[in-house]
């Protein structure tokens, strides 16, 4: 039998690593998690433009920055299939990006269960075929055939998200009710069923209304939480999508790892930017400012040119 991993104190690490994003300050890069609130507070709207952000690299909510683009698997399963692509033609009108170009899979089966090891198998298949960056379940309770309070039956089946995070290296978010009139509750507390939600997430996110207003609260493990957004659906064409309420300032989020420093920098400028300039602009080392721009480059994020650097086109 092999012994557990050991090593000396002074060989640890004397900082934090660096916070990644999926989408800047709202959720984190490969976490799992919960987009939680009453009946009708939007949760469905907020988990589907958290999808469109993520597979068109546009700003999720018009306000929050994507940094890497990627697949987006999605099941919903208590909206008809023509609903889903309706509010998806929605939100894309709000992003500017066009629902032909997405690339986001939708789940078709009529159900899915993540207590069956039928049901587990087929999507663990599905997600190593496709490799998306974000796998949304909407809604947890729709799932399963457990009793939610019971943290011992709840547990069971958050592990098997996690683990399905760690092998597949994607973030998984669950939409998932909160209890009816919770609104003195802590957010995470308010959450229907077992306190096991709340402390499975790494990055979650609460819709609440208030009298005539619907409030957005962020909560993560490893970063700091901005102030409540509010928040509104407005009419988009045909359809309805979220929006940042114009009474209310939210900061843009300032990047964080170097991956988002090094985009925010391309972005920003209005000429491909030299190495010297990157440099000079990220304050970063040499060999991680090419290391990172090699990995961007691979990933389709930026084009090196004669001049310099610059965004990929997308579509």
């Amino acid at each position: 039998m092999n012994g557990l991993p050991v090593a000396q104190a002074y060989r640890l690490a004397d900082r934090p690593e660096e916070q990644r994003w999926l989408v800047t300050g709202l959720w984190s890069e490969q976490a799992v998690g919960i987009v939680g609130g009453e009946p009708k507070c939007c949760k469905s709207f907020l988990a589907l433009d958290l999808a469109v952000a993520v597979a068109s690299g546009t700003l999720c909510l018009r306000r929050f920055p994507v940094a890497r683009p990627g697949r987006v698997l999605l099941y919903a399963a208590e909206d008809a299939l023509h609903v889903v692509r309706r509010r998806l033609e929605g939100i894309c009108a709000a992003a500017g990006c066009k629902l032909q170009d997405l690339d986001v899979h939708v789940i078709t089966a009529a159900t899915v269960r993540i207590d069956q090891t039928a049901d587990r198998e087929r999507l663990e298949h599905t997600i190593a075929e496709l490799k998306p960056r974000l796998l949304i379940l909407d809604p947890f309770v729709r799932l399963h055939r457990i009793d939610e309070n019971t943290s011992g039956e709840v547990a069971p089946l958050l592990a098997y998200l996690r683990t399905l995070q760690r092998q597949h290296q994607l973030a998984v978010l669950v939409v998932h009710h909160a209890r009816k009139s919770a609104g003195r509750m802590r957010a995470g507390q308010a959450l229907r069923g077992s306190s096991e939600f709340h402390a499975w997430g790494d990055s979650n996110l609460y819709l609440r209304r208030s009298g005539g207003e619907l409030n957005l609260t962020v909560e993560h493990r490893a970063a700091p939480s901005p102030p409540t957004i509010g928040l509104a659906l407005a009419q988009r064409g045909d359809a309805l999508a979220l929006e940042i309420a114009s009474s209310i300032a939210v900061p843009t989020p300032a990047p964080t790892s170097i991956d988002e420093r090094i985009t925010a920098a391309i972005s920003e400028a209005d000429h491909p930017l030299p190495i010297g300039e990157l440099r000079s602009l990220c304050r970063v080392r040499n060999g991680t400012l090419y290391e990172r721009l090699t990995a961007l480059t691979d990933a389709g994020q930026i084009v090196r040119g004669p001049a310099g650097y610059r965004l990929a086109i997308r579509p």
